[in-house]
């Protein structure tokens, strides 16, 4: 019981680590927009780089290892692109108000309010993706530091210094949205709790049933979510709301502190 309790703490504390992403929201000012616009592209930068260097590989891994070398790269790139399909679909079928710059004859207040309402659900698109990115990790997590405290602890850390600036890409978007750090602190909890979660239900009800092949699609898929959400969310709102070389240089910042981050705990 100890070692169960023992897990489920290594869990909770890289799940909630997205918190300290989320806390950056509340030391910078609404208006500052060249701020929004590099955290953004820092978001995009890890997000990318993480789907394709970490997440995509693992799951290609894991499904060689049921149907071979050719065939399950195969499923590991359906599995990614039925990723983006998901989101796209969400994404479509999500209410969403009218573009901004293509309105005409609008009081400013009403452009603003539609651009804080794009912001809003990127926000909540990007909680969706790292909430199901956190699950199987959670799950991770929590088998390794059952069956080995210091496997556990050593995934943990590298878990949550991967959810640090995770937490960014849901609680920014949402904080200038709003405007409240109550309300963008909270779904960047909230996606972290995935991580819990995961593990206290795949320890009461998946673990009979969780294998290679679930893994691997699982992970390919939220590869595809997290690069469409990159690609058709983050990495253009950036660029909406500064420079361009402000987007691109949050963008290779996000892909550099991820890249170290990997080399340093491998």
């Amino acid at each position: 019981m100890n070692n169960i309790i023992f897990a489920l703490r290594l869990t909770l504390f890289a799940g909630l680590s997205t918190g300290i992403g989320s806390a950056l929201a509340f030391y910078t000012k609404q208006t500052n927009k060249k701020f929004l616009s590099a955290a953004l592209g820092f978001s995009a930068g890890v997000m990318i780089y993480v789907s394709f260097t970490e997440i995509f590989v693992k799951a290609k891994d894991s499904l060689e290892t049921i149907y071979g070398s050719t065939k399950g790269y195969w499923v590991t790139t359906i599995a990614f692109f039925a990723g983006m399909a998901l989101i796209g679909l969400i994404d479509k079928f999500v209410p969403s108000e009218e573009n901004p710059h293509e309105m005409r004859d609008v009081k400013e207040m009403k452009i603003n309010k539609n651009e804080d309402a794009a912001l809003m659900r990127m926000g909540l698109f990007s909680a969706l993706a790292i909430g199901i990115h956190n699950f199987p990790e959670g799950l991770a997590t929590f088998i390794s530091a059952t069956q080995d405290s210091s496997l556990g602890i050593s995934i943990a850390i590298a878990i949550a210094i991967h959810n640090i600036p995770e937490g960014i890409a849901v609680s920014v978007p949402i904080y200038f949205a709003t405007g409240n750090r109550k309300k963008a602190f909270f779904y960047s909890f909230l996606s972290g709790l995935s991580e819990p979660l995961g593990a206290i239900i795949g320890y009461f009800l998946l673990m009979r049933f969780f294998d290679d092949r679930m893994f691997g699609v699982i992970f390919a898929a939220v590869a595809g979510i997290m690069v469409y959400i990159s690609l058709d969310e983050l990495l253009p709102t950036a660029e909406k709301y500064g420079e361009h070389h402000t987007a691109i240089y949050g963008l290779i910042t996000g892909m550099g502190v991820m890249a170290i981050s990997l080399l340093l705990l491998a």
